[in-house]
């Protein structure tokens, strides 16, 4: 039996729903193409790729488990990014700056181009990635 899809997407849930789809609808310079008001909002996005990708070892506790004393509760803290592959990264930074989620550390040199982390008013990360080409 082969696996077959014919589309993928990535969905975040969020409890403040409304600051979220305001806060992608200004960075993706967009509005929803579909949007159930306190329900659901989705953006189409240019491509949508998934990666993944073992942590450096300065990183690894970001990705880590925490789990709590009540039984069956664990809090996980996001194994996911969502990468925005971008062609100028100053620019990017500039954009999320002014949007008032500034990126949080400096730019690092990857093996595949420049990115940087910023989070996104619930915490999702966000990786701003310009490859080498750009």
């Amino acid at each position: 039996m082969v696996f077959q899809y014919t589309n993928a997407f990535v969905t975040i849930a969020s409890i403040s729903y409304e600051k979220l789809v305001n806060f992608y609808s200004k960075l993706l310079e967009q509005k929803p193409v579909i949007l159930i008001p306190n329900v659901y909002a989705e953006f189409n996005l240019v491509s949508m790729r998934l990666g993944i990708f073992k942590p450096k070892n300065t990183n690894e506790s970001e990705f880590e488990a925490i789990s709590n004393d009540k039984p069956l509760c664990v809090y996980t803290k996001s194994k996911i990014s969502l990468c925005l592959e971008v062609s100028n990264l100053e620019d990017a930074i500039a954009h999320l700056t002014a949007l008032g989620y500034p990126p949080s550390g400096n730019i690092s040199i990857a093996d595949h181009g420049r990115e940087i982390y910023a989070y996104d008013p619930d915490g999702n990360r966000l990786i701003l990635h310009q490859g080498k080409e750009s």
